[in-house]
């Protein structure tokens, strides 16, 4: 695919080939010809030759300034181990967006617009701070007529329009990359690009992260130390959202005397349970629990939200991962080998021996840390990195599971500094496989299945009768796909004919060469009439044996020939 030569897109280019040049990949970029005319970087802003890390800071900066699209990339980044080094992984899972709100005016606007009524009319009071900011929106705190405390989260004026430039920009990127490079056609970015871009358009849309936190909400409600807030259904739109207001500090606010005031244990071995329902069991889970989007509530419980950001898993996938959780957990490090192997995707290179070894190796040192220095999620992204590095590349699922557990490691780790996440998993693992089994004796699958058995107990007295009847009426065949038996043998024919004349001539030859010693009357051309006549014979039979093999040849050649005439498609002139 061709790059636009859009003014605006060519701006774009030249800011996404500054990044490349910056962080190591200008040579892509030199080779595209896209700003030929000018240094990509002039060389007063080229960086100074410091550390990975510094570096890996740096780029989470320089993504910050291009905008809200770039900010999101970063934190798409930040779950792709097997793209990324686990520095840059590091410094782009702690991009946050750091902007200036908007206008109070712009908010009653787009609030008016969108509920159809004045911001008086719809609430008591509606704050004019908001109490966060972002760059796709922010959030202002109100009360409804009836007294009850919200939050309304507001997008950004136009920040749809430019967010869709931006992954027009990025798409035809992706897309040249996987035309014209290596890593580009081993990683697929057009395929990655497009699972970011959905990602991304249902975040713009508040609707659907309403029926995220309808849908959380169900599903954590049997849990009393987790909650999250519900939606306002009357006052949702695609660019307005109403929930119930959390009152809460942010677990990363949190000062030493608070934490010493909740009792972080139980907290921590709550959300741990939460999570690991939400991915195993739910197949539905919040997907960005970093520590900001956790809250300790005033009656001390954990409240998740912003829930823009979400993750969904097939069954199959959940079986397949919660296997892999607990071959980690005991410590079973071929097993969890084959279970990465079996949903990854294996590419032209890949080395199942070496990725078997190399897994086996991390689940043994992972058993040789101290219980509180353990890290699942850790360990699971640096599997995906392992994978990817050895010819396979890992499926999404892990990787988002990954970043998942690890930012709830890190929140747990806060509420609890000696809370061990293995012990967790194996006191909830028993508890977490009941309740997928009795996930899959829902009514709706038990009544499937009572249908099916009614189908098939209906039908077998019938197929077993016509079963009965065929063999003892010895009607029973069996068929073989195999080679033809008749053009078998009739090829064998062919050649024992073919065997059997050449020994008839040689015989002839051999014994016209003894009559040529036998004296007689009878002459022809003066040798002994007989011996010549034996020859001649087998002369002419020899000649007639060697022109039959060569006609049969040219005929089967010819044969052949047309044969693949027929099977290619006509090429129309």
């Amino acid at each position: 695919m061709a790059l636009s030569l859009k003014p605006q897109h060519v701006a774009r280019y030249r800011d996404i080939a500054r990044l490349f040049f910056r962080y190591g990949r200008g040579d892509l970029m030199r080779g595209s010809g896209i700003d030929e005319s000018e240094p990509l970087t002039p060389p007063e802003e080229a960086p100074a030759d410091d550390g990975d890390d510094d570096k890996a800071v740096r780029l989470a900066e320089d993504l910050e300034k291009l905008g809200p699209t770039f900010v999101k990339v970063g934190q798409f980044l930040s779950t792709r181990p097997d793209l990324l080094p686990a520095d840059y992984i590091a410094a782009l899972a702690r991009l946050q967006d750091k902007v200036e709100p908007f206008s109070f005016g712009e908010v009653e606007r787009i609030v008016a617009e969108e509920i159809g009524v004045r911001l008086s009319k719809a609430f008591a009071v509606f704050e004019d701070v908001p109490v966060a900011a972002a760059s796709l929106g922010q959030v202002h705190r109100a009360e409804l007529r009836d007294g009850r405390a919200v939050a309304v989260k507001v997008q950004r004026p136009d920040i749809e329009g430019r967010i869709r430039e931006d992954l027009e920009v990025l798409g035809e990127i992706a897309s040249f990359l996987d035309g014209h490079t290596e890593i580009g056609r081993r990683q697929r970015f057009a395929e990655m690009f497009e699972e970011f871009r959905k990602s991304l358009l249902r975040e713009l849309d508040y609707r659907q992260e309403a029926r995220n936190l309808t849908l959380l909400a169900d599903h954590m409600s049997t849990l009393d130390r987790i909650m999250v807030p519900r939606p306002v259904e009357d006052y949702v739109t695609s660019r307005v959202l109403t929930m119930e207001f959390v009152e809460g500090r942010k677990v990363t606010a949190l000062s030493p005397l608070a934490k010493l005031e909740i009792d972080g244990a139980p907290l921590a071995e709550e959300l741990c349970r939460a999570y690991l329902r939400q991915v195993l069991v739910d197949g539905f889970f919040h997907a960005d629990p970093h520590p900001g989007n956790v809250l300790v509530t005033d009656d001390g419980r954990i409240a998740l939200i912003d829930l823009g950001m979400t993750g969904q898993m097939s069954p199959a996938m959940q079986e397949d991962l919660l296997k892999l959780v607990l071959a980690v957990s005991e410590g079973h490090g071929e097993d969890a080998a084959e279970i990465v192997m079996k949903i990854a995707t294996p590419l032209p290179d890949a080395d199942p021996k070496a990725l078997t070894r190399r897994i086996a190796e991390m689940v043994m040192q992972f058993q040789g840390l101290r219980m509180k220095e353990i890290a699942l999620g850790r360990f699971l992204f640096d599997a995906a990195h392992e994978a990817s590095r050895l010819g396979y590349r890992p499926p999404r699922e892990l990787t988002m599971l990954s970043k998942t557990l690890l930012n709830v490691d890190q929140v747990s780790r806060t509420l609890d500094p000696e809370f061990d996440p293995n012990a967790s998993i194996r006191r909830n693992a028993s508890e977490i496989t009941a309740e997928r089994m009795r996930k899959s004796l829902s009514p709706g699958r038990m009544f499937t299945g009572l249908l099916e058995a009614k189908e098939f107990a209906e039908k077998l007295p019938r197929r077993l009768n016509q079963a009965i009847d065929a063999i003892t009426e010895n009607r029973v065949r069996l068929r073989v796909d195999a080679i033809d038996e008749v053009l078998l043998m009739e090829g064998l024919q062919k050649i024992a004919n073919r065997i059997t004349l050449g020994l008839i001539v040689a015989a002839m030859i051999v014994g016209a060469a003894m009559l040529m010693r036998v004296e007689t009357r009878f002459r022809l051309f003066g040798y002994p009439g007989l011996a010549i006549i034996l020859f001649l014979a087998a002369a002419i039979t020899g000649i007639l044996l060697a022109g039959n093999i060569l006609l049969n040849d040219l005929r089967a050649q010819k044969s052949r020939v047309r044969a693949a005439a027929r099977s290619r498609p006509t090429e129309e002139t």
